[in-house]
């Protein structure tokens, strides 16, 4: 077996770490409750964390649902929260 990366692990990646440094941002610049929601659901696409998921508790996370997920989670960031207002008046 070859070792190496897929492309949609590196996907993966980039957006885990993208949700990651909203919460981050979040936590520092608005409020520790939401800031703690995003570090949570940056594991739903950092791939360690779904390697956990499929061995642990049996199931995978579809990329449809994580791809969803992930529209809203930027909609949400941008367009509701103080977050997208601190941007906005940048």
């Amino acid at each position: 077996m070859r070792n190496y990366v897929m492309p949609l692990q590196i996907i993966s990646w980039v957006f885990g770490i993208l949700v990651l440094v909203v919460g981050v941002l979040n936590i520092v610049l608005v409020h520790p409750v939401p800031g703690i929601v995003y570090l949570l659901l940056s594991l739903v696409y950092l791939p360690p964390a779904t390697a956990w998921f499929r061995q642990k508790l049996g199931f995978q996370i579809p990329i449809v649902v994580k791809l969803i997920l992930g529209i809203v989670i930027f909609m949400f960031t941008l367009g509701v929260s103080d977050l997208g207002d601190m941007i906005d008046k940048l």
